[in-house]
């Protein structure tokens, strides 16, 4: 969640693309493409980039050591469980080794915005070399002007701005370095966006390439794979309607929620989402709070079609704002989610009120129904008892409750 995908936002670099040929020794080019980077974005380059190289095993070791440095084990396990009581990820999933096998085969280069110093990955071809170069020199002349590590530190205040936030920052190194290859090749993405389309989804398909990937669990894939597609089409939009100011304004008033990146419509009106506040607990002695946050329309839209399928995903386009909270007893010997949703009207709470127990049912082994009526669903789930609401526009649920009546 958030604290990992900063991490994964500042290490990984361009997913698989298709650039040009190539030269053998792209550091030599390194001037050439921070000018062209420049020229496109109208962004002057204030000073030169340092960079260097580094073995795939050397890449390892520097996450390994990002993480622990950066990322306490407590939050990460917090992010973790949250993950499997949302049904995100398999009980037995292990959120830090996966991170880090991710981020270990996908990197092809990276800027770490802290040393101001970029890092290409040895192992590479000579052209995936220069696509990375480019994409992080992209980040590198971002930084200059805009201090992604400020610019990061403003979305700590939720998971589902902080991925908004990613999808500004690689969605904006994504466009570019698609531009910087279509200018070699006498196209542009500015006002094509069948080629950006084309471009977009030249990233979802891996040709097994990354085994770790394509194993991955859908949430792991989209989360991903999201701040570069719909953060490139994002971009694109922004540049149709803004031109070179586009390059700069994301940044001085960035997206709100996945669903500004989804919707730009929705960003140039300012739609914020709402921020309702999750149901109470029935008892609350001995419990303590281990993480709160908020999930998006993208994480919405990946929970109903990992349970739901493609026509009930089409449903978290009508999502207004959520927030959830967990709880663990001081023993650590158990946990308690409470999650609320805001929808667009009370007939699509309704259906996402159908569709969550869809989701409860799928998620878990064990699914027993002990009452149910239009507006309150309620049992016992694998860690306990559930209690689903439908009120208005809104769904609530709380799961993991102690036995008893909920």
């Amino acid at each position: 969640m958030k604290k990992l995908s900063a991490i994964l936002c500042l290490l990984i670099a361009a997913l698989p693309g298709t650039p040009a040929e190539a030269p053998q020794k792209p550091f030599d080019d390194i001037g050439a493409i921070t000018r062209d980077l420049s020229a496109i974005t109208g962004l002057k380059v204030l000073k030169p980039v340092p960079y260097d190289t580094l073995s795939r095993e050397g890449l390892k070791e520097y996450i390994q050591k990002k993480i622990k440095a950066e990322v306490k084990p407590e939050e990460i396990r917090a992010e973790e469980l949250a993950l499997k009581k949302f049904g995100f990820v398999p009980q037995d999933f292990d959120l830090e080794r996966t991170t880090v096998d991710l981020l270990t085969e996908q990197a092809a280069a990276f800027y770490d915005y802290r040393k101001k110093r970029l890092y290409v990955i040895d192992s590479n071809s000579d052209a995936m070399q220069e696509m990375a170069l480019v994409h992080e020199l992209a980040h590198a002349l971002a930084d200059q002007h805009f201090r992604l590590g400020r610019f990061i530190k403003k979305s700590e205040s939720g998971d589902d701005r902080a991925m908004a936030h990613l999808a500004v920052m690689e969605g904006q190194a994504t466009w570019l370095t698609f531009e910087f290859f279509s200018k070699r090749m006498g196209r542009s993405l500015k006002d094509n966006p069948d080629l950006a389309r084309r471009m977009a989804g030249s990233m979802q398909s891996t040709d097994g390439q990354y085994p770790v990937l394509d194993k991955a669990p859908l949430y792991m894939r989209e989360t991903l794979l999201f701040p570069y597609t719909q953060g490139m089409l994002f971009q694109n939009r922004l540049v149709e309607k803004m031109g070179t100011a586009g390059f700069s304004e994301v940044f001085r008033r960035p997206p709100l929620s996945t669903q500004q990146i989804l919707h730009p419509e929705k960003y140039f009106r300012r739609v914020e989402p709402s921020s309702p506040k999750p149901p109470a607990f029935p008892e609350s002695r001995g419990w303590r709070k281990l993480i709160e946050g908020s999930f998006g329309e993208l994480e919405h839209a990946l929970l109903l079609r990992q349970y739901g399928g493609k026509e009930a995903e089409a449903l978290a386009a009508k999502w207004k704002g959520s927030s959830f909270l967990i709880v663990e007893k001081k023993d650590s010997a158990g946990s308690m989610l409470a999650y609320v949703s805001d929808w667009e009207d009370r007939d699509a709470a309704r259906q996402f009120f159908r569709e969550y127990r869809v989701v409860l049912k799928g998620k878990w082994k064990k699914f027993e129904v002990e009452s149910e009526s239009e507006n309150k669903l309620a049992g016992r789930g694998d860690d306990g008892r559930f209690q689903v609401t439908l009120e208005g526009a809104r769904v609530s649920s709380l799961e993991g409750l102690p036995n008893g009546k909920p």
